[in-house]
């Protein structure tokens, strides 16, 4: 295989759930440069045809959008068969949708159970309903490439010093136990789905410069190997389009862990 064939993707039809903005617009870009017609979605019908507006002008392609709460399995399932029928089948699955979704207080003993909840629903429970419904599909077709946006969150605990010490509202524990459950589900999916002809393989990105205080930054920065946070528009867009090209054919059950070496740094 030549490497002009090992990322093309033309004819391919990929849906980015939460790809309105940040990591989740940029994976959807990067696919559609690499050929791939587009369903994104986001909370917000506007801010989904906004990005769609972008990615059609960019690159030319078919871009479906739609306003999507993945928490509701029902929209879930007939958002699947939107895609399917304008498009007859997905190629490509990118769980992106999630986050803190900033309720507050964050610290885990004044948390509130109903925010708990929420946020796990949001980061694990409705990324399951997308494998569900689109792995399915694509089950029957025999063919596909899903992929999960875990977190190092998942991976290992916080130094909560770094956000007490600048001001920023820390990381909610079980955001981490949300996307620790993406990376285990993630694994077993891939040993349902693979004989099947569906590969699944998750992302772990570290954290991403937003405007966050300078000071978390310097801090941050300074515990990471390679001595900066993450860049939009840059850092994640290889590991997606790898994942769900020809070029990674023979990986499935995988997590690539994106964080400029913040998980080995002790």
């Amino acid at each position: 295989m030549q490497p002009e064939t090992m990322f093309d993707l033309n004819g391919q039809t990929a849906v980015v759930i939460g790809g309105a903005r940040d990591l989740g617009y940029d994976m959807a870009d990067i696919l559609a440069a690499a050929g791939c017609d587009i369903a994104l979605t986001s909370r917000d019908a506007t801010k989904a045809e906004a990005a769609a507006e972008k990615l059609r002008a960019a690159h030319g392609c078919d871009v479906l959008s739609a306003a999507l709460d993945i928490c509701n399995h029902a929209q879930v399932t007939a958002f699947a068969e939107q895609v399917q029928a304008w498009r007859t089948s997905t190629d490509i699955l990118v769980n992106n949708a999630g986050g803190g979704l900033n309720l507050q207080p964050t610290h885990f003993f004044d948390r509130d159970p109903e925010h708990i909840a929420q946020l796990v629903n949001t980061n694990l429970t409705g990324i399951l309903y997308c494998c569900q419904a689109f792995g399915r599909k694509m089950a029957e077709g025999g063919s596909g490439s899903i992929i999960n946006i875990g977190s190092i969150a998942g991976l290992c605990g916080r130094d909560r010093r770094m956000y007490e010490e600048t001001g920023l509202p820390e990381q909610p524990i079980e955001y981490a136990a949300a996307k620790a459950g993406i990376i285990g589900a993630t694994r077993d999916l891939a040993g349902l789905l693979s004989p099947m002809g569906v590969r699944v393989n998750a992302i772990s990105p570290g954290g991403f410069e937003r405007g966050q205080p300078q000071g978390f930054i310097n801090a941050y920065s300074q515990a990471t190997p390679m001595g900066r946070m993450g860049q939009d528009g840059v850092d994640l867009k290889g590991a997606a389009l790898f994942l769900a090209s020809p070029a990674s054919a023979y990986i499935t059950g995988q997590n690539l862990v994106v964080d400029g070496g913040f998980t080995i740094w002790k």
